[in-house]
């Protein structure tokens, strides 16, 4: 597992992840081969344009309010808030303001008994 936060210690979700004036920011809380959990800071009118990712994710929005868009489907989630998302499904972001939102991504393994 891949982290720059030290186990046992508490952290404060809002203060882990800056807002980059220029364009959104991520920061990776953890990662594994299975997936992993993202932070992600956009400044208010800030895009992630329409793309995939290859994880089963839950959308979290920690602070702010954004307009998230999948397959041709606008939710315009506030803080408190989250969705779940298929692998591959194309999606965007808008943040409607400064807004942070956290990624739960998994992996499926189709090949995996354990659950």
């Amino acid at each position: 597992m891949k982290t720059d936060f030290k186990f046992g210690e508490v952290f404060k979700l809002h203060e882990s992840v800056d807002f980059n004036g220029d364009k959104p920011s991520f920061r990776q809380v953890f990662e594994t081969t299975k997936g992993g959990v993202s932070l992600v800071a956009l400044k208010a009118g800030q895009k992630l344009e329409t793309h995939t990712a290859p994880f089963e994710v839950m959308v979290t929005i920690c602070e702010g309010d954004i307009e998230f868009t999948m397959l041709d489907m606008s939710y315009h989630m506030k803080a408190g808030e989250f969705l779940l998302m298929g692998a591959n499904v194309p999606h965007s972001v808008v943040a409607n303001t400064d807004s942070k939102i956290m990624l739960v991504k998994v992996k499926d393994n189709p090949h995996n008994t354990d659950i």
